[in-house]
């Protein structure tokens, strides 16, 4: 394979694929609003002379480059979060700016700049006859990632009947190939109690009281250790053979977490004891636990028990229609996912990446210190559609995008233009190597 042509073919279209991530910056595309910007990467697509070019019911944009068996798919989510509070912008986070070296404005590491790369990397393969009759290159822009991530690909593999033999997720991973993340989900706890006046509480049941037993032994779990004497072990049990069969795979990714995100009652008013109180938990999961076990494990804490049937532990369900209408309920379960390190998804990645840029990772003067540190195949901290295409369909799934974790959901996000140009020519290379 011929390394510079695909790098100086990269490089080549720096200057648009800056603009056209410039034009999806100016675009506010939340969650479920993400219209004109799937069209935009639709009129991108035609134009750099995709195949075929189709926005699914559900609002999803698929472009197909090449007609053979074995699919490869670069997905990209196209939405962002809100910008939170404007004054901690130090730019109008849609008019975004640019130097030399960078882009600034929302969604440009998390994620817009990933469906840039890999557009053009789809083109690029074109260009240099990359293509065969061996695959199919599809890349997808895909919705409501940051309200129900992996809900997308859920509707692309079940109802639109696309299964890519492998994917790779585009999201930013500060120049460094991820092969895996820690799962989540999104816990219920509701609790009951008997209201009465504030001014003789003890006529009520306070279920604000009742909630507080529970969140204290909550707390317990993230906090404490897991050994003998420990009534309530900690989460970070999972890393322990004795606990966790998967538990190689388990250090790799990080131990669980769990934390109280939200929490609502209700009263008759400020002068009554609350006859309701219920908290929302982030549950971060590691390999070895499931959303069962996760529901089981609060179940079973001392105060839960105590309050018996007072208390309902529940999942939260997904369903807020897309932009197009379209409804597709889910439950909130997004599970823990990793390739293999000696999968042959991973060696393709590591070997086109090799082949182009050697073996650390890149990045510019004011990113190149500090991803050096780091391995060069690594996971990510976050969520991303990988919870659906590996977690819960068994796809092959790595990640290897523009951008860095740390842009995401913060106020004056930026991405590096020379990640675009990167990430281009790594996409470029993986189909010829997969394939060979």
């Amino acid at each position: 394979m011929d390394y510079d042509a695909i790098k100086k073919a990269a490089e080549a279209y720096k200057d648009d694929m800056t603009k056209f991530l410039r034009d999806l910056v100016a675009l506010p595309d939340e969650s479920c609003e993400e219209e004109k910007v799937i069209k935009r990467i639709a009129a991108e697509m035609k134009k750099v002379g995709f195949d075929k070019v189709d926005i699914d019911p559900m609002g999803n944009v698929l472009g197909y480059m090449g007609t053979g068996e074995t699919m490869i798919g670069f997905d990209a989510h196209i939405d962002t979060v809100g910008i939170g509070e404007i004054k901690n912008w130090n730019f109008d986070p849609y008019e975004g700016y640019e130097n030399e070296s960078e882009i600034g404005g929302r969604g440009t590491s998390d994620q817009e700049g990933g469906i840039v790369s890999a557009v053009y990397g789809a083109k690029i393969m074109k260009d240099l006859g990359l293509l065969s009759d061996k695959y199919t290159v599809l890349v997808t822009g895909t919705v409501q990632e940051e309200d129900c991530d992996g809900l997308c690909w859920q509707y692309i593999i079940n109802e639109d009947k696309v299964r890519p033999d492998f994917v790779v997720s585009t999201e930013p991973t500060d120049g460094g190939i991820y092969r895996g993340q820690r799962g989540r989900m999104e816990i219920r706890v509701d609790v009951r109690g008997i209201s009465c006046h504030g001014s003789a509480p003890e006529r009520g049941d306070n279920a604000i009281y009742k909630m507080a037993d529970i969140v204290r032994d909550i707390r317990a779990l993230n906090e404490n250790d897991a050994e003998e004497g420990t009534e309530i072990k900690g989460l970070v049990k999972m890393l322990d053979p004795e606990y966790n069969k998967d538990f190689e795979e388990a250090r790799f990714l990080g131990r669980g977490t769990v934390t109280v995100s939200q929490i609502f009652y209700t009263s008759p008013s400020r002068c009554a004891v609350a006859d309701s109180c219920a908290v929302s938990l982030d549950r971060r999961m590691t390999f070895g636990e499931t959303w069962e076990s996760c529901l089981d494990e609060i179940r079973a804490l001392p105060s839960v028990q105590k309050y018996g049937d007072d208390v309902v532990v529940s999942m939260y369900e997904y369903e807020r229609p897309s932009w197009t209408g379209l409804k597709y309920p889910i439950e909130c379960y997004f599970p823990t996912w990793a390739v293999p390190k000696d999968h042959k998804v991973t060696k393709t990645l590591e070997e086109a990446y090799k082949g182009l840029y050697g073996d650390q990772r890149a990045g510019n003067e004011a990113t190149i210190e500090e991803r050096q540190k780091r391995p060069l195949t690594d996971k990510w901290t976050f969520s991303t559609n990988g919870v659906s295409i590996m977690g819960r369909n068994g796809i092959p799934c790595i990640g290897f995008g523009p951008g860095a974790e740390a842009q995401a959901h913060a106020p004056n996000e930026i991405t590096w233009k020379d990640d675009l140009v990167r990430c281009a020519a790594v996409y470029a290379a993986i189909p010829t190597i997969y394939c060979k």
